[in-house]
């Protein structure tokens, strides 16, 4: 009977110790530790790895692996970056294998006040007939609740908004080259044509006009 007890507990023990569930969080890979790093500022969504060979690199990362997780320096330059840039602003962060994100440094010239990437969605024509000169009554009509996403040049989201009641719209984007992709608006023909486009601190920021065909002919 003795022997017949410590075989059941046995076999208790053994599923027992199957059904525990795994700690969360043991292990963090490369790439997951600079999407955590990423999510601390939306101006981190458009750096990508640094290439020592490119010209005019405004936004980078470099990561190296470390004891206890990674290290990450991310760095954001604007002013003639094709000349190597004449300000700059740098963060590192470290990430630990369960997944603690920490801001180590921050050091660099004071980022610009304002990085928004602005712009109008219209749909038109809003009239059967145009007329010249133009007919005010006539002119395109702001559009609300559009969908806009914005793209790096690999194709990676980095942004999504929408436009507000007036039609306007606002992305704090760093410094790089993006492609605006309009998303279909119930109601309109089409969708509206993508907007190939590139922010550079320290220049003026492009005002961008987003618009679509209402169908009336």
């Amino acid at each position: 009977m003795t022997l017949i007890r410590l075989l059941v507990a046995a076999a208790l023990f053994g599923l027992a110790v199957a059904c525990s569930p795994t700690p969360a969080g043991s292990s963090v890979t490369a790439t997951a530790a600079l999407d955590l790093v990423r999510g601390e500022d939306p101006l981190f969504t458009g750096v990508i790895a640094h290439d020592p060979e490119a010209i005019g690199q405004a936004g980078w990362f470099e990561q190296t692996e470390t004891e206890d997780g990674w290290e990450i320096v991310i760095r954001i330059g604007w002013g003639d970056c094709p000349a190597g840039c004449i300000s700059e602003h740098r963060w590192t962060y470290t990430v630990t294998v369960a997944g603690e994100v920490t801001l180590v440094e921050e050091s660099g010239h004071p980022l610009p006040t304002d990085t928004a990437v602005r712009g109008t969605v219209v749909a038109g024509p809003t009239c059967p007939v145009m007329t010249d000169p133009p007919d005010p009554s006539c002119a395109d009509r702001p559009v609300s609740d559009a969908e806009l996403v914005v793209l790096t040049g690999d194709g990676a989201e980095v942004a999504r908004t929408t436009s507000a009641t007036d039609g306007t719209f606002a992305i704090a984007l760093a410094s790089g080259a993006y492609r605006l992709e309009p998303q279909p608006v119930e109601g309109l023909m089409g969708t509206a044509e993508p907007i190939e486009f590139s922010v550079v601190w320290g220049m003026p920021i492009p005002e961008l006009v987003v618009s679509y065909d209402t169908g009336i002919r």
